[in-house]
């Protein structure tokens, strides 16, 4: 089972959804950071269950679309790294680290 392994952008991308929906509606701040976290969690299983992103057409880098959301990550051998998650109505601005 690989590891997953959450970049700091991806960390930070949750914190700043949450703050922002936070501001109406803390409740549903905190269950759509759960969900997201849950969602990610089946890639230990399942790492090449998302498709591959659009932008980027590569076999190793993947997303998973909930809601208005896009959490993309990159399968390596033994490990999946969240590289970013997004809202999926803003342009995808991200560079693939190494």
């Amino acid at each position: 089972m690989p590891e997953l392994v959450w970049t700091r952008q991806a960390v930070q991308d949750v914190e700043d959804i949450k703050s922002y929906i936070g501001r109406t509606s803390p409740r549903y701040a905190a269950l759509v950071a759960e969900r997201i976290v849950g969602l990610v969690e089946r890639l230990r299983e399942f790492p090449s269950s998302g498709r591959v992103v659009p932008e980027f057409n590569r076999e190793d880098v993947r997303e998973i679309i909930w809601g208005n959301y896009r959490v993309v990550y990159r399968i390596r051998t033994d490990s999946v790294h969240l590289l970013t998650v997004y809202h999926g109505a803003r342009l995808l601005r991200f560079q693939i680290p190494q």
